[in-house]
């Protein structure tokens, strides 16, 4: 069977974390890609779950338990403290 090339542009970054994956999991990106081929072509779909949320803060769940916390608060079940800053980096 006759090989092609498929040629694709991603983030450095996120290229060297691939090829990282890659090698961890003891195959090559090469591989790696031919599996998400045979997946989509056996499948007849991307085999995995796209999504997009614009903004987290407002998925269902949170706001559901937002609504939760602040009825509670309201009920008096609740404890006042300072807010805490974190440093991401």
């Amino acid at each position: 069977m006759a090989l092609a090339t498929i040629t694709a542009r991603v983030n450095e970054a996120d290229k060297i974390q691939f090829d990282k994956f890659c090698n961890h999991v003891g195959i090559n990106t090469s591989t790696a890609i031919n599996i998400f081929v045979k997946a989509v072509l056996r499948e007849k779909r991307i085999p995995f779950e796209i999504s997009y949320e614009a903004e987290p803060f407002y998925t269902k769940e949170n706001l559901d338990y937002v609504k939760k916390s602040v009825a509670e608060l309201r009920a008096g079940k609740g404890k006042a403290h300072e807010l805490l800053e974190v440093d991401d980096e």
